[in-house]
């Protein structure tokens, strides 16, 4: 008896149109990028407004505090441009914030390397205080610390407020650089003491040139940070003579409204050479990162 097979049934699905996936992602993309750059757009005003207040005041024979189109005039420079004024706050407060870097960069250097390299049961502990300490507001120290600064004879002194100004940006530094000190691999340093190299030598010759990029971010915010600082040396510092320029810009306010708002916004532009001065010498070694593909290679 022979069996046939009967014919099977072959159902053709509709082609089913599909979305253009790609180009609605695209447009999803371009919308968030424009919105983002829309926002950014909106907050760098926020920064610029004031700024160009300041550059149009300042060349303002009439400068007042609304933004207006200005009556061109050097006259504001001219009259702040002395020794009482600009040149002796200028060169005071070059000398604090400088040294006091200097100092701060260099304790936070050798207080970050043991911190990055040895393990101690203290270790977690400190850098918890030292946490605590970058929290803590300078305006609570104050008090007891001018009490300090008479006790010992350092009040109205400016080397007295250059150490202080060191130790209060000390516990930052050394956070900052601890965590910059821990990208170096420890490989490095094992290979130069295998050659005869001490602690010392490792930290100078191996570990510092690194992190280079590091030890700038440190410096620079350190720097700027003592540059604007207004409360301290207005607190310890008692003589004009030796004020700092970021003090000497509270000598141009007035609570009468004879605030002189042209030779304010000349100050501030002269006052803001320092700070963008170190950035655009510094900068140019932030752009590398950290050297270590060449270092690790062979």
């Amino acid at each position: 008896m022979a069996v046939t097979d009967s014919p099977r049934t072959v159902r053709v699905r509709p082609a089913v149109a599909r979305r253009p996936v790609i180009g609605t992602r695209h447009t999803r993309a371009t919308a968030s990028r424009v919105a983002v750059n829309v926002s950014l757009l909106a907050f760098s005003a926020l920064y610029l407004v004031p700024l160009l207040w300041m550059l149009l005041v300042s060349v303002n024979a009439h400068g007042s505090f609304r933004l207006s189109v200005p009556s061109p005039t050097g006259e504001n420079f001219r009259n702040i441009l002395n020794s009482d004024t600009t040149y002796r706050p200028m060169l005071n407060g070059l000398l604090m914030c400088g040294g006091g870097t200097m100092l701060c960069v260099v304790c936070s250097v050798l207080a970050a390397y043991p911190l990055s390299r040895f393990r101690s049961r203290l270790r977690r502990p400190f850098l918890y205080t030292i946490l605590f300490s970058t929290g803590l507001p300078i305006t609570a120290v104050m008090i007891p610390v001018y009490s300090m600064f008479v006790q010992v004879n350092l009040i109205d002194s400016m080397p007295g407020t250059t150490l202080f100004l060191a130790a209060a940006a000390l516990p930052f530094g050394i956070w900052l650089m601890k965590n910059f000190m821990d990208g170096v691999p420890l490989v490095l340093e094992e290979a130069a003491r295998i050659d005869g190299a001490n602690a010392m030598q490792v930290l100078w010759r191996i570990v510092l040139p690194l992190m280079w990029p590091g030890v700038i971010v440190v410096t620079i915010f350190t720097f700027i940070g003592m540059w604007g600082n207004f409360f301290v040396p207005f607190i310890l510092l008692l003589s004009p003579e030796k004020l700092p320029a970021s003090v000497g810009v509270f000598t141009f306010l007035s609570a009468h409204d004879q605030t002189q708002y042209g030779q304010l916004a000349a100050f501030s532009i002269i006052y803001s050479i320092p700070v963008v001065m170190l950035y655009l010498v510094l900068a140019r070694r932030l752009g590398g990162g950290f050297a270590l593909g060449g270092a690790l290679k062979g």
